[in-house]
């Protein structure tokens, strides 16, 4: 019979939400690969654990609706047996990097929540940017069983599987993580991985500041600034008919605006007003990018060493999302980065009105998806260098099977040590394969003597006559 399933649970904390996954998997399997599952999710309700720098107890008691689930979830004799992480991203990188002691009372006050709880609670940490790419990369290779698996006589093969590269697009970072052949010119760039007795050489960074949330940010300061903080300012990537009052401290309350903070009050309002203009929205988003240095052989963008991108990419989170707009939404396909180019300017030149019509129930992040598609067009093609042959290797989805992708699964995985380093040389497949060899062998001899048998009997009879 097989022995009843473990779980492990993980709280993906980041910078604009938080999000549990509870993962199971056959106790008796823990090393194969692509045998960890979700068995359930929960979002958190309200924003993510470093907006509450001010109130750091809040942030623990956040967490409470959704580890309440994870005990009913959860069978009540596993509990003590499972093991809980969280690991919070680009939100708490920003908060640590603003104000050390208000990250640490939020990671403290998390802490004391989750120790509260009857579960085998194994830390809180702030992943750096790198691990938050490999750990995403690790995810999706996993679900897709591109490092190892078990052929018929239950036997490891690897399956010398190209690995696919992993695109992550949060609140306050984005990632790009791929295997590469290439040298790695930049040693803090670079990951080597012994997953299954296979050695895998990958190439990763991390953008901080360059998360939607945070994009949208700069680009407000950067439209400010154009218009010396006028009153009234225009927004060319805000559809016509939109408009909203901003407080300057909403705009300049990030370590990733904080250099262009003006000499005002923070408390003065000024009101934008949407102009939708793609060709202008592109202009003022491309100088979010600095593409005038880089010491290396090439750089995607900022001074960043990055390879040509090379194999199939899987683009989740807000890349899915805004693909999924654009598809779904808009009705149209992103197929070629012309498709990106011409989806964008299309959400741009559609009137606000328009856009409520189109999706009432996606009002809320409705004016940012002309910013949005426009930034993601520019980070893959001027960014990341995708071009019209490397473009539709990217599969923009959100999912593997029944899995979300991110970090969170990796990150379980490798400090559960379910990944192992070396190739397992199991000694129950061993055995295994010696009873479907012997089976294999007594179904041979028994069909070879019955043919033989058979043959026999022919030749007897045709002899006889």
């Amino acid at each position: 019979a097989a022995s009843p399933p473990q779980y492990g649970i993980v709280l993906d904390a980041g910078s604009s939400h938080t999000a549990m996954f509870v993962y199971k998997w056959p106790a008796d399997k823990e090393n194969d690969t692509g045998v960890v599952s979700e068995h359930s999710m929960c979002d958190v309700e309200g924003p993510g654990i470093s907006s509450y720098s001010s109130n750091p107890p809040a942030a623990g008691t956040s967490l409470v609706h959704c580890l309440n689930q994870a005990l009913r979830d959860v069978p009540k004799e596993k509990h003590a047996g499972t093991p809980l992480y969280l690991g919070a991203t680009a939100g708490m990188r920003l908060l640590n990097i603003a104000n050390l002691q208000a990250s640490d009372a939020v990671l403290s006050a998390v802490a004391a929540t989750l120790k509260s709880y009857p579960f085998d609670f194994r830390g809180a940490k702030i992943l750096s940017g790198e691990e938050e790419g490999v750990f995403g990369w690790v995810t999706a290779n996993y679900l897709l069983e591109n490092f190892i698996k078990r052929g018929w006589l239950g036997e490891w093969i690897q399956p010398q599987k190209k690995t696919v590269g992993a695109m992550d697009f949060g609140g306050a970072s984005t990632q790009i993580t791929f295997e590469t052949r290439d040298t790695i010119e930049d040693p803090r760039n670079e990951v080597m991985l012994k997953l299954y007795g296979q050695v895998y050489k990958v190439y990763t960074h991390s953008f901080l500041c360059y998360g939607r949330d945070q994009v949208l940010k700069r680009l407000l300061s950067k439209l400010l600034q154009a218009e010396s903080y006028q009153a009234t300012v225009t927004h060319p990537c805000w559809p016509t008919g939109y408009h909203k009052s901003l407080s300057l401290s909403s705009v300049y309350d990030s370590p990733c605006t904080e250099k262009e903070r003006p000499s005002l009050t923070l408390d003065t309002t000024i009101t934008v007003v949407g102009t939708g203009n793609g060709s202008l929205c592109a202009l003022h988003i491309s100088k979010l990018f600095d593409f005038t240095t880089c010491s290396f052989s090439r750089c995607s963008f900022d001074g960043i060493f990055q390879p040509e991108v090379s194999g199939n990419f899987i683009a989740f989170s807000a890349f899915f999302y805004t693909v999924d707009f654009i598809q779904t939404v808009m009705g149209r396909p992103v197929h070629l980065p012309s498709d990106l180019k011409d989806a964008a300017k299309t959400i741009c030149a559609t009137s606000w009105s328009e856009l409520l019509q189109k999706a009432p129930n996606l009002e809320k992040r409705l004016s940012d998806y002309c910013a949005v598609s426009t930034f993601i067009y520019l980070l893959t093609t001027k960014g990341y260098n995708f071009n019209n042959h490397s473009f539709p290797n990217i599969a923009f989805q959100k999912k593997a099977g029944e899995t979300s992708i991110g970090w969170a699964l990796g990150y379980m995985l490798n400090l559960t040590n379910m990944i192992p380093a070396e190739k397992p040389s199991s000694h129950k497949s061993m055995l295994y394969n010696y009873w479907v060899i012997l089976i294999l062998l007594f179904v041979v001899t028994t069909l070879t003597s019955l043919v033989t048998a058979v043959c026999l009997l022919r030749h007897s009879k045709s002899s006889a006559i």
